[in-house]
Formats: structure tokens, sequence, C-alpha cells
């Protein structure tokens, strides 16, 4: 087994490794990764109605979406990710036990009571807290994997010591906003392994631990760094895959998307309809004013990808008041957001 400890804390490329760690090896891999803020949403969910798409690009958080299935994710720097690929595994099975118990006896070693529940989550059963508070029953990994050919893929996060507040800022979504059939994420209460420690353990520490427990579980791991040839093949699946658009947003399931705004001009309601990220139908309703008919600027956004740069540069092509009267292009596209 080729134990490796990613050197990146860029998403698209963590999660590119995995895939060229799948697809391009033929051993048994560990894999262990941190990202900077970025949001990993699941291989089949509508990407905006995951994500706080304001937040998200007000901060300049990457989105990336992954090939596992389940529901969507933050990373930050305090959350360190795990990932298992098996060659031959013969495990063909949704089973989530086996490549979660490196991290479930780590954290037992530390005196922490952690558990798989449910089908893919790791909890913490329970704790005595600060002022005789008991915290019960509180996630810190969720995990989703594949089978690919004969090879099993299977990862999970570990919340550490995130910034809960950035994580539940990202995916604060107004679920009114959407309408689709994309698989939806659930969201549990959360929690950081780090608060439940009885001595203070520096996130590098708790690293090795897991590394330590994976390397007893299999004999034969090693530690491996990527060939500059290897660095370039996941690079290459960066720039033309994980750090697209058309990946992340634009192979969401169709969906539609509504929401009104308030204007110097009225009230101004957007309905759309969005299929492969692009506009297939848009009507616009509301009480201003305009000299120009509606159907002439809902039929120039027909076709433009569902991405606000996209949307504005389209929409500054027209002339806006002439159908809504005092607004601007980029008030337009911010409310189809």
């Amino acid at each position: 087994m080729l134990l490796i400890i990613s050197n990146s804390n860029f998403a698209p490329f963590n999660i590119a490794t995995e895939e060229y760690l799948l697809k391009h090896t033929e051993h048994d891999c560990f894999l262990l990764y941190r990202n900077k803020p970025s949001i990993i949403v699941g291989r089949h969910q509508n990407t905006l109605s995951e994500i706080n798409h304001e937040y998200v690009v007000e901060n300049e958080i990457s989105v990336v979406r992954r090939m596992t299935g389940g529901g969507t994710v933050f990373h930050d720097l305090g959350n360190l990710n795990f990932c298992f690929i098996m060659q031959n595994a013969g495990d063909a099975s949704w089973s989530f036990e086996k490549y979660t118990q490196p991290v479930l006896s780590t954290l037992r070693e530390l005196g922490i009571d952690a558990r798989l529940e449910g089908r893919n989550d790791l909890t913490i059963a329970g704790m005595e807290g600060r002022n005789d508070l008991t915290i019960a029953g509180m996630k810190f990994s969720g995990n989703a994997k594949l089978v690919w050919q004969d090879k099993t893929l299977q990862h999970g996060t570990i919340l550490f010591s995130s910034k809960m507040a950035d994580l539940s800022a990202a995916l604060k979504v107004n679920p009114l906003k959407f309408a689709d059939k994309a698989v939806k994420s659930v969201r549990a209460r959360v929690t950081n392994v780090s608060e439940h420690l009885a001595t203070p353990l520096a996130l590098g520490d708790f690293i090795e631990k897991i590394r330590a427990q994976v390397s007893a579980l299999y004999p034969d791991a090693q530690d491996y760094s990527f060939s500059e040839t290897e660095l370039a093949i996941i690079q290459n699946l960066v720039d033309i895959k994980y750090d697209t658009w058309e990946w992340n947003y634009g192979t969401s399931p169709k969906y539609n998307y509504y929401k009104a705004i308030r204007t110097k001009a009225g009230t101004i309601e957007f309905y759309l309809h969005v299929a492969k990220g692009k506009i297939e139908k848009l009507q616009i309703f509301g009480d201003f004013f305009g000299r120009k008919d509606l159907a002439e600027l809902e039929s120039a956004l027909i076709g433009v990808a569902h991405r606000q740069e996209e949307v504005l540069a389209c929409l500054q092509t027209i002339d806006v008041s002439s159908f809504f009267g005092d607004v601007s292009a980029e008030e337009i596209a911010t409310a189809m957001f």
C-alpha cells in the first residue's frame, strides 16, 4: 500500500488526485489531504442549491464536484480528509465499516467514544462537556464511496478544528429558490474532534496517529511521493475537469430557480428552468414599468450558462432599463443567483 500525504491545499488538485489514483495506479493507496476553504459537492447534486452563492463568491471559496455520490461538505484547513483506493477489493457492498475503522480506532485510543452510525456517518456518542453539558450523537465525519471496475474508492472527512461559523455560512441556502430532483444533503449536528479531547492535540500529531493506524492494519504500507510525470497528469485533470465551471456547475441535474427582488423600479420576480447548466426557459414578472416587451429580454438569455459572469455579460449588451426602469444589469444578474 502507498501512503500519500498531499502537499497541496487546493481542493481541485486533491480531488483530481483521487481520480488519478483510482484510474492510473495498480497499488492500494491511502491518501490524506487538507484543503483551503472549499465546498465539495456530491456527484449527483445541484451545486447552486447546495451552496450560499453570495458567501462563496465574496470569500473566494472553491467549489468542486467529486466522483462519489452523497451530500455536500465544507472543507478548511481544520478538516482532515482521508481516502482509500483498493485494488481487486471484491467489495461491491455499500458498507462503510472497513475503511472507517482506522479513524474510529484512533479516536478510541484518544478516549473518545466514536462510532459509525446510520449508513455513512461517524459520530461522537457522548461527552460531559463544560458546565456539565452533555454532547451526544454529533457528526464529525461523512463518508462516500464508489466501485470502478474492480477497484473501490472510499473517502471521508474528519472535522478536527474546523471553523463552524464558516461551515454554516457557506452551506446556508434558501430552499425556496430551487425545485429539482437532485440528491439533497441532510444537515446534521456537527462537532470538532478537538472539542472532545481530554488533552489538547495538534492536527499534525493527529495525522501521524491516523497514519500509524493504517500502517498497523496494512504492514506493506510505505510512504510515497508523486513523480513529476504523475503531478503533471493530476494537474491536467485539474485544468480540464476539476477546476472548471462545466464540471462543478454545468453537470448539475435539471432544476428550476426562483427569486424575487425589490428595486427602485419595483418588485421583479425571476423563474428559470436550467438544464445542462444553461437557461432553457426564463419568465420575468413584477410591478415595474418598462417600455419594451419582456419576451425580448427573456429570449436573449435563453441558452446562456447559468453563471453570474455570463449572465451579466449578456445583460451588459442590452439596455435593461428599457425593460424595467431604474435597474442596472448588475442588479438583474445578481438576482438570478
